[in-house]
């Protein structure tokens, strides 16, 4: 059991519950093997102090899968770079590609993946903040694929612009994939108000972006030139609405649901 893991790291077991009870669903279109063999390795773990399973998280790892996809088509080396990884389990669900992949997590997380996560060629864990740039020194500059993957809300919310723009100077012509939470939740958070059992409440978030904000990042930032929304696919039952993707891009309600942003840098 991982009762080392608390704050922040602990998510990454709230993560991992909901993307391997929707892949062990009949119904559901998300594969994801690895995550359902972890899932069931510690099933000595309160996953219930999450509250009820979601198909977020699942559906979130079906567009970085994708973007990833796209990007291995013209860079076949990759390099791909995680940040923030957790106990994803993308490198997997893509068929463990031959890529040098990077993970870049809290030293107490490298040790849950490597007690955890198979080993590979192409992995290499690098224990660090994201925010320490030491890392750039372990990963070539060049064109790579970013992922920071249930991230950026935690981090300071006066932190990220510059982490990006370090990014981008890092890795010209790469691309930057991150999800966002809504002003409301963040808020919420902060005062200990998402409660997901009587047993958990979610950790603060203090970052928020509305897809108005992300519009904006490649006039603020440099080296980054576009930023886009993207949407994911239809899943079950209400999340399969066509209504509900209506509604959640309605000019309205658009500062109130989560996003997923992809940035592009100057090449």
């Amino acid at each position: 059991m991982l009762h080392q893991l608390s704050g922040v790291p602990e998510t990454a077991l709230w993560t991992l519950r909901n993307r391997a009870e929707e892949a062990l669903r009949p119904d559901s279109g998300y594969t994801d093997a690895e995550a359902i063999r972890l899932y069931r390795s510690l099933a000595g773990e309160d996953f219930a102090r999450f509250g009820p399973p979601s198909q977020v998280h699942s559906l979130r790892a079906m567009v970085i899968d994708q973007i990833i996809t796209d990007f291995l088509a013209t860079h076949p080396a990759g390099p791909v770079v995680a940040l923030g990884e957790g106990l994803q389990t993308t490198y997997w669900r893509l068929g463990e590609p031959e890529v040098d992949w990077f993970s870049v997590e809290l030293p107490e997380m490298i040790d849950a993946q490597e007690r955890l996560l198979p080993s590979a060629p192409g992995i290499t864990r690098l224990a660090y903040s994201a925010l320490d740039r030491s890392w750039f020194a372990r990963v070539p500059s060049g064109p790579a694929v970013i992922t920071a993957e249930g991230l950026f809300m935690y981090l300071p919310t006066a932190e990220i612009p510059a982490l990006i723009a370090d990014l981008a100077a890092h890795f010209p012509g790469g691309i930057l994939l991150f999800d966002s939470i809504p002003r409301v939740f963040s808020a919420l958070t902060m005062k200990g108000k998402v409660r997901l059992s009587d047993r958990y409440v979610a950790p603060p978030m203090p970052t928020s972006q509305s897809l108005r904000q992300a519009r904006r990042l490649p006039g603020s930032i440099p080296g980054v030139v576009s930023a886009e929304d993207l949407v994911p696919p239809r899943g079950r039952g209400r999340w399969a609405s066509p209504l509900l993707r209506v509604l959640a891009n309605a000019p309205g309600a658009r500062a109130f649901r989560p996003s997923l942003t992809l940035l592009r840098f100057a090449g």
